[in-house]
């Protein structure tokens, strides 16, 4: 059963956002970390830098006391908020061994393994087995809110939307804060409700304690402002997650897509570079390949794509599975059949809607545009109409099977939500435009 509603309300009463019941967002980026996703089970937030410590004691403590399951359930998820943090998927099978032995130990009831093992399932895209360890977790232990916390990402990223809608309000019940009300505001904003996406995160940010906390709200802010395309004020955002948190690399790669879009590419290069080396995550890499490319840098954006395939292998050989990015990756500068194959596997898996607009992407580059459509439109199904990608996308679509009227529509849509959403598919969509009198 549909909730927002009551999802909204129960928003409303856990801070104070009186008329917030009253009120009436898209980059196409996979699985959105938010706060409490990788989370030590039972702990207050642990900042980058003492988060190394805190594995360090638990390492120690646990040659000390290799019977305590406990012990191993909190390293387990020490790793995997690790391996967010750096990119660095080496520790997936670090915490999948600790995660494991904690279970092992204390297989009955042990509610942080099996939450550990959900968060680690949904950071190696597999959702459905995310899923299964979250619903495990809340059979041993109701109120583990953290479990609510993997379960509303699993059911997102599985295209279950009642579902995660579900689970997101489960843990608002349960655990009204930073946690919940981020996953709030992602929901909302997939159902184009971007007001009450930005009060949730305002309500987010008003209650958050910790200094990556804050600056995760106020990025999320700032990209609310960016796709939209009201760009001084993304950039204020962005300014302020850094100052808050110097080291939030994602406001940094926010600000350097916000300066591309102004036309400010060499800060856009220079800061996408620094956010690279700190985190060099795919996303970062596709998209600074696509600025060089967008410039005429052959040789640079080349660079770029060879680093994104190597972190993909890295990835896949520490258990990642990403049809997704690749098949995005190979529709627009590779093999479009390919992709189809890798999108058409990754569609069993899972019917999010960023899969549906990805394969009807790829399936329009192979000239597939009837089957394309078809897709297209269930991306937008749930409301997500305000998604520049998904638009264009769709439009150009239209175009090809000669709808004209509702290709330029769409096309318009893109523009007008975000003028600049792609350095290179912008600029098409504004040719594509033209052709069919916009």
């Amino acid at each position: 059963m549909r909730r927002l509603p009551l999802l909204l309300t129960t928003i409303a009463l856990c801070g104070g956002l009186a008329a917030f019941g009253a009120l009436d967002r898209g980059h196409a980026g996979d699985a959105r970390p938010s706060p409490g996703a990788g989370r030590r089970p039972g702990s207050a937030p642990v900042a980058g830098g003492s988060l190394a410590g805190a594995i360090a004691a638990d390492q120690q403590r646990l040659r000390q006391l290799p019977g305590d399951a406990a012990g191993w359930a909190r390293l387990g998820a020490e790793y995997v908020e690790q391996a967010r943090l750096t990119a660095d998927p080496s520790y997936y099978p670090k915490a999948d061994e600790a995660l494991q032995r904690s279970l092992t130990l204390s297989p009955e009831g042990n509610a942080d393994a099996l939450t550990g093992l959900g968060a680690l399932a949904n950071a190696r895209h597999l959702f459905d087995r995310a899923r299964d360890f979250a619903d495990r977790a809340i059979a041993a232990s109701p109120a583990h809110w953290l479990a609510y916390a993997v379960l509303a990402d699993a059911r997102t990223q599985l295209g279950d939307d009642a579902g995660a809608t579900e689970a997101v309000q489960q843990l608002l019940d349960r655990r009204p804060g930073t946690a919940s009300l981020t996953r709030a505001a992602y929901d909302l904003e997939q159902h184009g409700r971007g007001d009450d996406a930005r009060a949730a995160l305002r309500q987010a940010l008003g209650g958050a304690y910790d200094p990556a906390d804050k600056a995760y709200c106020q990025y999320q802010l700032a990209e609310l402002d960016r796709k939209s395309g009201h760009f001084a004020e993304a950039l204020s955002g962005y300014q302020q997650a850094l100052g808050t948190d110097p080291a939030h690399t994602p406001a940094l790669a926010g600000r350097a897509r916000t300066e591309a879009a102004l036309g400010r590419t060499d800060d856009a290069v220079r800061d996408y570079t620094t956010a690279i080396a700190a985190v060099p995550l795919p996303q970062y890499l596709l998209e600074l390949g696509e600025l060089h490319e967008s410039l005429g840098h052959d040789d640079q954006a080349r660079e770029q794509y060879r680093l994104l395939t190597a972190e993909q292998r890295l990835a896949a050989a520490n258990g990642v599975v990403d049809d997704l990015t690749l098949g995005q990756f190979q529709a627009d500068h590779g093999d479009a059949t390919e992709a189809v194959r890798l999108l058409r596997a990754e569609w069993d898996r899972r019917h999010s809607v960023l899969v549906a607009d990805a394969l009807a992407w790829a399936l329009h580059r192979t000239g597939a545009d009837t089957e394309a459509i078809g897709l297209a439109e269930q991306a937008a199904a749930h409301g997500w109409d305000d998604n520049a990608l998904f638009l264009y996308h769709r439009g150009e679509i239209e175009r090809a099977l000669g709808r004209t009227g509702e290709a330029r529509t769409h096309l318009a849509k893109a523009l007008a939500t975000d003028p600049s959403f792609n350095p290179l598919q912008a600029p098409a969509a504004r040719a594509a435009l033209t052709t069919v009198g916009g």
